[in-house]
């Protein structure tokens, strides 16, 4: 390709600069063009980069049996009652109707329609297990867009879906999966860490998150300095330290307490650390369920493990006027005597400690000495707590660490959950009864990976792209004097089937060495009334270059 003829040339505008270095540099250097808030165009240069490592993923798919297929993009709304999520979650759905009143769902993801067209075939036992996988475009309605391709409103995903027998089964895909995918970031020059996580309202033991790390990233998570364990902040596990719980239990009382509402003017008040308090925190659920949920004071409750906990889709903070529907005060909340008229969730964390000391549910007053069982009853005592940095590991064998990373991908247990919701969503079995599948699912966002991919292969000047997802091999510049010779070394290096951008502009040579180094094509070769018949070979990466011969340039590039 001829640099002159390129659609979409490097432009150095900053008037939309970002924090985030993969939205400069792909809008700069041509890459993409933003379309309207969330949804961009892929340029040429941009596609050739999103191809490659549509190419690497399929090698690596297809590599493990996996089938490539395609479903349409308008599913049917009718699918998506089936399963109840229309209603169940809070999913950005984006919905339309045809002309003949017929409501269809933009695919934002695609359990139900591979779990309709797997149906359809009535499989037997014989044909499993099967796993199923597309690249196509997805839909979300998020509230905001930001970062570039990071949070975007239409993108292209890798989905897949396995069908099996069983949960043995399953778990053999999904160690099969795991490496996979491993091997698809490491190709594409990415450490990826792979974090367990949250398998959302489809809940399950098995959910794993690819996180690459970035101080910008929205994921937090932890990871053990020994690098035996690492868990997204929803999930992540701990040992909860003792406290006082060998100290005798002193008689329960209340005392007046004209103090502010929070936890630290608790501590003030009283002189007594943060720890010993109670921390009560008053939530609704979708369905309005007010739910009161307690911890010990210097810990922060964990809303993900607390909607698990419940049973919940989603939670909020109850506003002052149902707190008051308790009989108690915002700032004033304790356990003690609500018992019957709220349901209690208890983190563990409150074994740990006796003779607390919190709010006594009326304005201005205060308890001391509250101990669990005897002054107050749970009617759920689970792990509700976050996780924070420099926590000892649950088996307290080792120091958590937070970590930032961007999400590049997930791998999770399905289960039961869509096949038994979705009529005749079965397999023969050998004894000929009609069981569920069992399934798990694979997603891989290309954009977000190829943007990730930029965040960390970048310097002041440009892009570094890695050789395998590079939109060329080869960055072609002629200077002048040096244009018969480039024209042979042009003809020559496509002959030889090596991709081949060629800058034959008539510009000034600072400007040609500024686009390339924003493209970050990993070899670039100059060509001027200096080189003669030689050729100027340097990597995108290095400093200084080197004189070859064309022969020389041809095999390296064959070779790289």
């Amino acid at each position: 390709m001829k640099y002159s003829k390129l659609f979409g040339k490097a432009t150095f505008d900053s008037s939309k600069d970002s924090k985030f270095a993969s939205y400069n540099l792909l809008i700069k250097g041509g890459f993409i063009r933003e379309s309207s808030a969330g949804r961009f165009f892929f340029l040429p240069l941009g596609w050739r980069v999103h191809d490659k490592m549509k190419a690497i993923i399929k090698e690596e798919m297809d590599a493990t049996g996996a089938q490539e297929m395609l479903v349409p993009t308008l599913h049917p709304l009718g699918l998506w009652e089936e399963t109840n999520r229309t209603n169940s979650v809070g999913f950005e759905l984006m919905k339309i109707k045809d002309r003949n009143g017929a409501e269809f769902a933009l695919g934002g993801t695609a359990e139900e329609m591979f779990v309709d067209v797997v149906r359809k075939l009535h499989l037997s036992h014989k044909d499993l297990p099967i796993n199923l996988y597309q690249f196509s475009n997805k839909f979300r309605d998020e509230f905001r867009a930001r970062g570039g391709l990071l949070r975007v409103r239409e993108f292209i995903m890798k989905d897949a879906y396995s069908f099996h027998t069983n949960e043995e089964d399953f778990l053999k895909e999904y160690e099969v999966m795991a490496a996979a995918y491993k091997r698809m970031y490491q190709r594409m020059g990415l450490e990826a860490l792979q974090v367990a996580a949250d398998n959302g309202y489809i809940g399950g033991e098995y959910c794993h998150e690819y996180q690459v790390e970035s101080e910008l990233g929205e994921g937090r998570f932890f990871v053990s300095e020994d690098g035996k364990y690492s868990a997204h902040e929803d999930i992540a596990e701990f040992e909860c330290e003792e406290k006082n719980s060998n100290e005798e239990l002193l008689e329960y009382e209340e005392v007046d307490a004209i103090r502010g509402t929070t936890m630290e003017d608790g501590v003030k008040f009283h002189h007594l650390p943060l720890w010993q308090q109670i921390k009560d925190v008053l939530f609704a659920t979708e369905s309005g369920e007010l739910v009161l949920a307690i911890i010990r004071g210097d810990l922060d409750v964990n809303e993900i493990k607390l909607a698990h906990a419940i049973g919940a889709h989603t939670l909020r903070h109850a506003t002052e006027e149902e707190v008051r529907t308790l009989d108690t005060e915002p700032g004033f909340i304790s356990p003690v005597g609500l018992s019957g008229k709220v349901k209690i969730i208890g983190d563990t964390s409150l074994r740990t400690v006796v003779n607390a000391y919190g709010g006594a549910n009326v304005l201005h007053r205060d308890a001391l000495n509250i101990n669990i069982d005897r002054d107050y009853q749970l009617d759920l005592e689970t792990d509700i707590a976050m996780a924070q940095p420099g926590f000892k590991t649950r088996d307290g064998t080792s120091t958590l660490v937070e970590k930032r990373g961007i999400e590049v991908g997930n791998i999770f247990q399905l289960g039961y959950h869509y096949s038994k919701k979705m009529k005749d969503a079965t397999f023969t079995s050998e004894s000929g009864e009609q069981l569920p599948f069992y399934m798990g699912c694979y997603g891989f966002g290309i954009g977000r990976t190829l943007a990730t991919v930029v965040e960390k292969h970048h310097d002041d000047r440009g892009i570094l792209w890695p050789a395998s997802i590079a939109p060329y091999q080869v960055h072609l510049i002629s200077l002048q004097g040096g244009e018969e010779q480039a024209a042979v070394v042009y003809n020559k290096l496509q002959t030889a089937g090596i991709e081949v951008l060629w800058d034959e502009r008539e510009e000034s040579a600072g400007v040609k060495f500024a686009d390339a180094d924003l493209l970050g094509i990993p070899t670039r070769l100059i060509v001027s009334k200096k080189t003669g018949n030689q050729v100027e070979w340097k990597a995108r990466t290095d400093e200084k270059s080197e004189l070859i011969s064309l022969d020389e340039c041809l095999n390296r590039c064959g070779n790289s």
